[in-house]
């Protein structure tokens, strides 16, 4: 496993598999459902090599790991042991809007990758279409098409699954339940001659097409949809549950679906899908109407805020309202009002790039400009804008002005799609390029070059500074460790013990000792002192935790030759005295001296630098931990 460590260290670090009560992930970010939040050690997480920052939002604890959190994602899976459909066991309390975030997020965020993708193939679909490369008519675009089509015309199967996992209702139930809802001869029913006509002349006017036991149903096309099955999914979810109480274990398997679906199915296409596709309709209509009020002003605003809304996680409140307008609507101006903000963020980035002089910086900036393009943001508000607020806030602003564009060009989407970059095709319209199409094309590179001009002309901090000068406002600090014994220099490579010498308890050094005493290496806590004498542990102030093994298979010893000076849980000095032992007694009895000083956390850090020395006293510096 490629990340197995950094695995290692993430779940070590959220308070052990044991405080994780399921695990999804997104985009960039690994999603934690914690038991006990308080558990996490956030700072240390922020800190570590491989971990961008940590968010909390949403009833979530989210590590944002960068664009190969799949790859990130599925190791933590495999280390923690965790099972894919665990859910949320907890009896966690969270305020309704981080519960609807929460619900939303889970059901939603597994299919955005799969969303994007079909949406980008639609939309080169779009783009060959109206560059009259191809015609609708041919069996190239019709076989694209259907690939484009794929997810979001059966979309009700695939949120059945996720829904399912959400709210605990078996997979394959909730799955049978949007197949039900998409069956081409209900599909049918739904578009053929209606019985008679109900809520005439309103908004709501809807068809009754058939019965179901005499009594009436209002059938509608639930292709595409996302309301009414999330809505049936939830209320299947507790039919289930009745149903398992009451059925014998012995024939559960299949009775317990075979109820389920009896009374979920028929009830969705009697009451949920109508009322839900209404409601749908209505919130529809709602956010059309705000959006009309003054597109220019609704763009100004979500442009600015919606890097914002990112960092806390708000942004999924407006997904599945996007994807509900395009199901009702058959476009959404919403999320088109976004498409600025990674571009202005790309922007300010580049215009770093262009006039730090600090290696680290433009270590972070390179890769966050390069996915900026493509729409993924968080490696450049968390890597380099964010830290230095006002690159953030210039980015927001050159966000602001792009969604004003897009508002007053009156761009629409008409598919989800890719983004960055990739999300141009989703705004070509029924008609071909437009002038909404052309305003999405303007704010990406309205938003890109304010973005980089506002920042050329803002004072970057790091410019006074050189990239190798260490001071506490730095991207890199060090923390040194000073020599706890007096003597030669050796590798860790040459020592006797491959759980030292491959470096499997972390990187450092080992010293073979000419005196018979060990001090303190850094101010800190003694937090471990075998009873045995021959290895302490001692955490700094600043974090690192280092272990100081002398000799090799002295434990057997059992404690002969070696005189504690302090004990554990003492809070000490560097060049404190902890332990004095008789080099020649231990030599004697068969046993090496030679001693590794190891930081056992060195995943945590960028880099462990050793002395260059092939001999050191006490208080000498012996490793510097990059920070």
């Amino acid at each position: 496993m490629k990340y197995e460590q950094l695995a290692k260290d993430i779940i070590k670090n959220v308070g052990g598999k044991e405080n994780v009560n399921s695990l999804t992930h997104c985009v960039t970010r690994l999603r934690f459902k914690l038991k006990d939040e308080n558990k996490a050690n956030t700072e240390v997480l922020k800190k570590m090599d491989g971990v961008v920052t940590v968010v909390k939002s949403g009833g979530q604890y989210q590590v944002v790991i960068g664009n190969h959190v799949p790859d990130v994602f599925a190791d933590v899976m495999a280390v923690g042991g965790f099972s894919a459909a665990s859910e949320d066991d907890s009896n966690e309390k969270m305020n309704a809007f981080n519960k609807f975030i929460d619900i939303i997020s889970g059901v939603f965020a597994p299919t955005l990758g799969v969303l994007a993708a079909t949406g980008m193939i639609k939309g080169i679909n779009a783009l060959l279409i109206a560059a009259h490369v191809l015609a609708n008519t041919d069996g190239t675009y019709q076989i694209l098409n259907a690939i484009g089509d794929s997810l979001f015309y059966f979309f009700p199967i695939f949120l059945g699954y996720t829904a399912a996992k959400k709210f605990k209702l078996n997979e394959f139930t909730g799955m049978a339940i949007g197949a039900a809802m998409v069956y081409p001869t209900i599909v049918g029913l739904a578009g053929g001659k209606p019985l008679f006509m109900v809520l005439t002349g309103s908004m709501f006017e809807s068809s009754v097409s058939t019965t179901f036991l005499g009594i009436p149903v209002i059938l509608m096309n639930y292709s595409s949809t996302v309301i009414p099955i999330v809505i049936a999914i939830y209320v299947a979810s507790k039919i289930e549950k009745f149903f398992k109480k009451i059925i014998p274990d012995v024939v559960k398997t299949f009775l317990v679906p075979f109820c389920t679906l009896l009374v979920i199915v028929p009830l969705t296409f009697l009451a949920i899908g109508p009322i839900s596709t209404w409601a749908g309709k209505l919130l529809g209509a709602i956010t059309l109407a705000i959006y009309n009020f003054s597109p220019v002003v609704a763009g100004l605003f979500i442009g600015a805020f919606w890097q914002v809304f990112v960092i806390f996680g708000l942004h999924w409140g407006l997904v599945p309202i996007a994807i509900n307008n395009l199901s009702t609507l058959g476009y959404d101006p919403v999320l088109a009002l976004s498409i600025a903000a990674s571009f202005a963020q790309t922007g300010v980035v580049g215009a770093i790039l262009l006039k730090t002089k600090n290696a680290k910086l433009r270590s972070i900036a390179i890769p966050a400009f390069i996915s900026g393009i493509f729409g993924v943001t968080e490696p450049a508000i968390y890597g380099v804008t964010l830290p230095k607020k006002k690159p953030f806030i210039l980015s927001c602003i050159g966000a602001s002005i792009g969604g004003a564009i897009i508002g007053f060009c009156g761009s629409k989407g008409y598919m989800i799609g890719g983004m960055g970059i990739f999300a141009l095709p989703s705004y070509i319209g029924p008609n071909g390029f437009d002038m909404g199409f052309y305003g999405i094309a303007i704010s990406m590179v309205a938003g890109f070059a304010i973005g980089f001009i506002l920042m050329l002309f803002t004072k970057l901090e790091e410019d006074e500074e050189s990239s190798e000068t260490v001071k506490e406002n730095q991207l890199v600090k060090q923390e040194i460790l000073i020599s706890p014994l007096k003597g030669e220099v050796k590798p860790l490579s040459e020592v006797k013990d491959e759980a030292f010498s491959s470096g499997a308890l972390g990187k450092g050094i080992a010293i073979e000792p000419s005196e018979g005493k060990v001090v303190a290496p850094v101010d800190g806590v003694l937090t471990t002192f075998f009873p045995t004498g021959h290895a302490l542990g001692i955490t700094s102030d600043n974090g690192a935790e280092i272990l100081i093994h002398i000799g090799m298979d002295t434990v057997q010893l059992e404690g002969k030759h070696f005189t504690p000076k302090a004990k554990q849980g003492d809070i000490v000095k560097a060049g404190d005295v902890l332990l004095e032992f008789d080099i020649n007694a231990i030599k004697e009895e068969g046993y090496s001296v030679i001693t590794p000083v190891i930081v056992t956390n060195s995943a945590n850090y960028l880099d462990i630098i050793e002395t260059d020395k092939n001999a050191v006293n006490y208080k000498e510096n012996l490793l510097t931990v990059m920070i």
